[in-house]
């Protein structure tokens, strides 16, 4: 049962309460991220899911592996929001893990054959982890609230996905423009994210508000890899 504190919003809680969220979800945005390397290792171990992943990136295919993801991604945060139950909450996110793990096998596979190894994989990486930090630390140190930009977020991701589809029928390359708008979607999703874990989450749902961060980041690393691959 949830006592009365925890039903606060975390901006109405102590600074105590505050910290020890902060702690907690940042601390399960490292752990799903160790998860989701475990996960993608066994992934990219297996020949038939290495080969899977690859053929669902063919033709149409790929926007039902994207439409299957949105809605995996919306169960997930259906469960992670559960109030009543943290197994539903931590089934909810392993979920989001999974699924995150299996539909980046294809672009991780093309990137490490494309470089002869990790060396694009680590500087998205640290690029990425950098800007994370960075946006992040702009909400928590200013408090501003970001909510305002929710409406930019869904008409870029509209026209993101409009691009997708047009690149689709017509055989044209998305190309570096492409995957620095969509950096830059990822960008406002963080702020997003994190200014609603400042100002609309209690101090009992660090689950769900590290999912969000967690899939913020990880949108944002999709990206970063595509763009360092299109460089040359």
């Amino acid at each position: 049962m949830y006592n009365e504190s925890s039903q606060l919003f975390l901006n109405q809680a102590s600074v105590e309460e505050r910290t020890t969220f902060y702690r907690k979800t940042y601390l399960h945005v490292a752990l799903a991220f160790l998860a989701f390397i475990l996960v993608e290792y066994v992934f990219l171990s297996t020949p038939a899911i290495v080969n899977i992943g690859l053929k669902m990136t063919q033709g149409w295919t790929w926007l039902l592996v994207i439409g299957g993801f949105m809605f995996i991604t919306s169960y997930a945060e259906k469960l992670a929001a559960n109030y009543d139950d943290k197994r539903t909450q931590y089934l909810g996110f392993g979920l989001y893990i999974i699924a995150e793990a299996f539909i980046f096998v294809p672009l991780l596979y093309i990137a490490m054959m494309y470089s002869g190894g990790t060396a694009i994989l680590e500087q998205a990486f640290l690029v990425t982890l950098a800007l994370f930090v960075a946006l992040s630390a702009v909400v928590l140190i200013s408090k501003k609230d970001f909510s305002f930009i929710r409406t930019a977020l869904t008409v870029g991701s509209i026209v993101a996905i409009g691009i997708i589809l047009a690149g689709m029928a017509f055989g044209f390359d998305l190309g570096l423009a492409f995957s620095g708008f969509m950096v830059l979607l990822a960008a406002g999703s963080i702020l997003y994210q994190t200014s609603n874990m400042v100002h609309r989450y209690t101090a009992d749902q660090y689950v769900i508000a590290s999912l969000g961060l967690f899939a913020s980041f990880m949108l944002m690393l999709w990206y970063i890899i595509q763009f360092f691959m299109s460089r040359d």
